[in-house]
């Protein structure tokens, strides 16, 4: 695939400024959904700060050679929620989850060690493509029950908690969004090849608009598709600063309230939490460097290293959490819109961070992406999810399937991914992709011995 812009390309300062609004669109409602899964008062923009920060942290690390975003990790989802249930105040559950990033990101950081004095090639034998591959085409077909989901989903619910729209009129919107974006990217010029996503999330956006218009006017509920509520709320005290501009509520300002509250027995159930789901990210981290890296037809992991990116990655979610509560991982929907779009430009990543902390002080903008109806974001998934897969599946392009030993591991992974094989070891959860991978590196292991 050949890029328009490679890793080390500088986009005119124009054209850089979409690019990274396209990147910040991509990931931004995944980035800004984790704090509302867990609650607890946690900042949407707090996260999205975060993200940028440890973004910029990564790029660093990585010395400008992997153009990925990190956003906050569904992973930890559940190791966030161990820090409340075992805090004695909202305080010290704050403070649990910076702790608890920090146990995450010292895994990342005694791995980067061993790397960088062991080397890489225990990976290579490990995870070679046969393994890798299907691995990370289950990143992207796991994700497809979301997008199949959110594609007839509008916005606003009734009082019963069910949405008002149609999901035929959601489906639609999602559509139009979708199509939009596959004609942009097929047969649009350069320009337009390069933000396929922005006109596609415009195009649906006025046509979920338009539907909610009408259904408003005409009394339909059916038609109401998109809650305007979040840029009601903006104003509802009158037009003031405030309006426009918003200081996050940081991580770190209220975790400070809980210092003197911190006891042995709760910083080992943050570390029982969250230090056994970093092993796990970080067979995800491996299956997201290799898709980066037949992307951009550079091996990531030699250059700038395995240890790099870990150190990165690890880093980058103290750093992230410090702020936004959220630890950091690399986003899928990130690489897909850099294998959509054929734009690998570092620059427009560390465009996107630098974005992604001043629009977390901009109110307006974070209702706009708050008022996105769940259909819009879906039709633009399909196709990210889409490309994740198909990436995978690129990896394995030359392997022998006729040979009974490739066929078996990638059967395995295949089925146990999709299937979706979880295991569950107290408040540890191994997710699908995880047992996917582990269980086709011992169906390589067992089968490395040619038949005779």
């Amino acid at each position: 695939m050949k890029l328009f812009f490679d890793v080390n390309d500088k986009p005119k300062f124009g054209q850089l400024i979409v690019f990274a609004i396209q990147q910040l669109l991509a990931i931004m409602a995944a980035t800004l959904v984790v704090p509302v899964i867990v609650g607890n008062n946690m900042s949407s923009a707090a996260a999205l700060f975060g993200a940028g920060v440890g973004t910029l942290v990564y790029v660093l690390f990585t010395k400008k050679k992997s153009p990925v975003f990190l956003g906050s990790s569904f992973a930890f989802i559940a190791s966030m929620f161990a820090a409340f249930a075992g805090a004695t105040s909202m305080a010290l559950g704050y403070l649990g989850l910076i702790i608890g990033a920090i146990f995450a990101g010292l895994v990342y950081v005694v791995i980067a060690i061993v790397v960088k004095f062991v080397g890489t090639n225990w990976i290579d034998k490990l995870m070679p493509a046969v393994v890798i591959g299907p691995t990370v085409a289950i990143i992207g077909l796991s994700l497809a029950g979301n997008a199949v989901g959110d594609i007839v989903k509008g916005n606003i619910v009734g009082q019963d908690g069910a949405q008002l729209a149609a999901p035929i009129v959601c489906l639609i919107c999602g559509l139009v969004t979708l199509f939009t974006t596959m004609l942009c990217s097929t047969y649009g010029k350069k320009m337009i090849k390069l933000i396929p996503f922005i006109i596609g999330i415009v195009a649906g956006y006025v046509t979920a608009t338009i539907f909610t218009i009408i259904g408003n006017i005409a009394g339909l509920d059916a038609l109401k598709v998109i809650n305007f509520a979040p840029f009601m709320a903006l104003v509802e005290g009158g037009v003031t600063l405030n309006t426009f501009v918003q200081v996050p509520d940081f991580t770190f300002l209220t975790a400070f309230g809980g210092m003197g509250e911190v006891t042995g027995s709760y910083i080992a159930t943050i570390a029982v939490a969250y230090v056994p789901v970093a092993f796990v990210v970080f067979a995800e981290h491996i299956a997201d460097h290799k898709n980066i890296s037949s992307i951009i037809e550079k091996d990531l992991l030699k250059e700038p290293g395995l240890h790099r990116t870990l150190l990165g990655d690890g880093i980058g979610s103290m750093v992230g959490a410090f702020f936004g509560g959220c630890p950091n991982t690399t986003y899928g929907e990130s690489v897909g819109c850099v294998a959509i779009t054929r734009n690998a430009s570092v620059v427009t990543i560390i465009a996107a961070a630098v974005g992604a902390i001043i629009v977390s002080f901009i109110a307006p903008f974070i209702a706009f992406v708050n008022s996105i109806p769940s259909c819009v974001m879906g039709g633009v998934c399909m196709a990210l999810y889409g490309f994740i897969a198909v990436s995978g599946l690129k990896m394995f392009k030359n392997i022998d399937l006729e040979e009974n030993r490739n066929l078996f591991v990638v059967s395995v992974i295949l089925i146990a991914g999709i299937g979706g094989l979880t295991l569950t070891f107290g408040k540890v959860t191994l997710t699908a992709i995880a047992c996917a991978l582990i269980l086709g590196i011992i169906t390589n292991l067992i089968l490395s011995k040619k038949a005779e």
